[in-house]
């Protein structure tokens, strides 16, 4: 049974990475996430690319999302160019399936404070 659902693009218009809490356990320390849903039967191919308010946009990062898996990709984690800490910046994903994009923030430098909302989508 095909389960293919979602979108092929999807953007998030807001996006900063706050500096991670020392000390803490990695779980607890500041960080965005991307949260991706492929409930579909094939592998999803995604671009994602960062835009920010005073440079050139970043990317393509490029990583794949099996079929009938979630993949949850942490912006903290980017390389090659890594995202700079307490930078604004917005992404956009791009597909070759349709999938769902949540995006959730964990701000631990007073505390912890949590946000999450999903991602909006023109496709």
């Amino acid at each position: 049974m095909n389960r293919s659902i979602g979108k092929r693009i999807w953007a998030i218009a807001e996006g900063y990475l706050p500096e991670a809490a020392e000390g803490k356990p990695r779980a607890l320390q500041s960080h965005e996430v991307a949260c991706i849903l492929n409930a579909g039967d094939h592998d999803a191919h995604v671009r994602l690319t960062l835009y920010f308010a005073d440079r050139e946009p970043v990317g393509p990062y490029r990583f794949s999302v099996l079929a009938r898996r979630t993949l949850h990709l942490r912006f903290n984690d980017l390389k090659e160019p890594a995202i700079p800490i307490g930078t604004d910046y917005a992404s956009v994903f791009e597909s070759d399936q349709p999938v769902i994009v949540q995006h959730t923030r964990l701000d631990s430098r007073q505390g912890l404070a949590l946000m999450t909302t999903l991602a909006y989508t023109a496709d």
